[in-house]
């Protein structure tokens, strides 16, 4: 037998070669590049990065105070990549969190093309330059491209084909008990790595079973039971290792009943699916992007020729249960990501979609209406790997056609590179560990300005610090919406505003002996060792007023730093 592992090398190589190069304008000074769409949410996902790594340090806390001090954040409730955040330690500790952000989201694509790659090569026999393809669309796909703009807890999908893998084993009665438990192990990984891909996959991965077992009935009946114990088994492990983790997400502190995103907002264009995304190269500079909710949510840009490419794939196969299969789900799922009401270029037709069914349901609540169409990049791919190996091993014309039909459908979607921009630097109060002197370890700083939702710039710095102190306010899902729903950040206490208010006006208020107590009381609230205001906008305006609520202020390195008593 020949021996193909260096084509995977060589598979595995060029996707990360692509990856790099996809995201180049990250590399040449991770700590002042931030991506273009979504700078906002890099800093959120970095300071995530700095807090899971100190699981490494003994913190093990699901809910943490180290922000929106000193009530906390839920870290479930949000999406806070804990597993990317503990196997990126080392690098956070060495490099820093932007480092290691700029690592995640290259290694999410590579990494997501490649387990699909070697599931479709190996897992499934499929020829290499099929798997290639296949992999290639799933971790490089239009949608890919734009939840890679800081969305990397739904790019982080290298799990899933050792997901698929598994329930494949399991179909095939290899070793049940062995397979089901390392099945557990996985759910248990990527819970903490995406609980939002893992549903999604949970939800494709059930009704492509059910299909399959449908059109192959004689595969169904060897296979069921090997099937049930070992997803028995996966169960049983997975639900003994995160029955702690769901009541933290769902009842305990910090915890939100609802999700805080409008599924009538985030719902898929129909006609979005037949357009090119302006992330890709046939769509750069179009008007795709106003068929989408927003840049990091473009997840149905498939275009004409792949979609016409899909449909002869399925009538050239269409007797493959596979394919049958896979047509049947992504129906599905394309129905689900048009939300409660089915929109065509721009305007409501009234006609109500399937989503409308789920609208309101526990946890479905929470899961965006358009991300059920990433669902259909493992199945479109699926169909296409089948497609072109069927072609490969066939004899006359249709062995070029059929693959060069499909290179003519992926190349008009292949990916541009991520958009950067400038950002300021990290004052070297924080990079060089000044921040010591002022505040111990586990203690609260409160920065200035303070991070808010639509400003969390202060989040670098404690990013920066690896997260060793907690701040006030911050970036975050919480429960301070009304009646306790979810809400985007948390309000402001007396002296927050009146410092936001001065940033915004540049205007130094009058300070009396109740603003001064108020100032005092807001510090005690948060439990604060030390106020410090870095690089803003109406810095010299800010001063004065801190200098009139606290007294004069200190100059340490390239902070103004402002002590009191926690």
């Amino acid at each position: 037998m020949t021996r193909r592992w260096p084509l995977d090398v060589a598979a595995g190589m060029g996707y990360l070669a692509i990856a790099a190069f996809l995201t180049a304008g990250l590399w040449s000074d991770p700590s002042t590049r931030a991506l273009a769409v979504n700078p906002a949410d890099q800093t959120l996902i970095e300071w995530f990065l700095a807090q899971g790594s100190r699981i490494w340090l003994g913190d093990l806390s699901l809910v943490t105070d180290r922000m929106n001090s000193p009530d906390g954040i839920n870290l479930l409730t949000n999406a806070t990549n804990l597993l990317a955040g503990a196997l990126l330690a080392p690098v956070t500790f060495a490099f820093g969190a932007p480092v290691s952000f700029a690592v995640l989201v290259a290694g999410n694509l590579a990494g997501t093309a490649f387990g699909w790659y070697l599931l479709f090569a190996r897992g499934f026999g499929l020829h290499r330059a099929a798997a290639a393809a296949a992999g290639g669309l799933c971790g490089f796909a239009p949608a890919m491209m734009s939840q890679s703009n800081s969305h990397t807890h739904i790019t982080m999908q290298w799990l899933l084909p050792p997901i698929v893998y598994c329930l494949l084993r399991l179909t095939r009665a290899q070793t049940p008990v062995r397979t089901g438990i390392a099945l557990g192990l996985m759910i248990v990984a990527q819970f903490f790595g995406g609980q939002e891909v893992l549903f999604f996959a949970a939800l494709t991965l059930a009704l492509f079973t059910a299909a399959y077992a449908l059109f192959d009935r004689a595969l169904a009946r060897r296979a069921w039971r090997p099937l049930l114990i070992g997803l028995g088994v996966a169960a049983g492990l997975s639900v003994a290792l995160l029955a702690y983790p769901l009541w933290v997400e769902f009842s305990g502190p910090q915890s939100v009943p609802n999700g805080p995103f409008s599924p009538d907002f985030f719902s898929a264009d129909l006609s979005s699916y037949a357009r090119f995304s302006p992330l890709s190269w046939a769509g750069r500079g179009g008007d795709g992007g106003s068929f989408a909710p927003n840049p990091t949510e473009m997840n149905t840009f498939l275009g004409v020729p792949l979609l016409i490419m899909l449909a002869a794939s399925v009538a050239f196969l269409w007797r493959h249960p596979v394919v049958r299969s896979a047509v049947v789900v992504g129906l599905v799922m394309a129905w689900l990501s048009l939300g409660p009401t089915v929109i065509v270029a721009g305007e409501a037709t009234g006609f109500p979609a399937l989503y409308k069914l789920l609208h309101g349901l526990p946890v479905i609540d929470g899961a965006l209406p358009s991300r059920f169409a990433l669902n259909l990049l493992p199945l479109i791919a699926a169909v296409l790997a089948l497609t072109i190996d069927a072609a490969l091993r066939a004899e006359g014309v249709a062995r070029y056609v059929m693959p060069a039909a499909a290179a003519i459908a992926l190349v008009p979607i292949a990916p541009l590179p991520l958009e950067t921009v400038r950002r300021p630097a990290v004052p070297v109060f924080f990079t060089a560990g000044h921040w010591r002197t002022c505040v111990p370890t586990g203690g609260v700083l409160v920065p200035v300005p303070l991070p808010t939702p639509t400003d969390p710039e202060s989040l670098r710095w404690a990013a920066a610090a690896d997260a060793a102190f907690g701040v006030p306010e911050g970036f975050f899902i919480g429960p301070y919406g009304g009646n306790g729903n979810a809400s985007i950040g948390v309000y402001s206490q007396p002296t927050a505003g009146l410092l936001a208010e001065v940033r915004k006006s540049g205007t130094v208020p009058e300070i009396t002996e109740e603003g001064r107590r108020q100032a005092r009381a807001d510090a005690g609230h948060w439990n604060a060792s030390c106020i410090t205001l870095g690089p803003t906008v109406h810095r010299d305006e800010l001063k004065a007023t801190l200098d009139l609520l606290y007294g004069p202020g200190e100059r340490v390195a390239d902070v103004w730093v402002w002590r009191v008593q926690p």
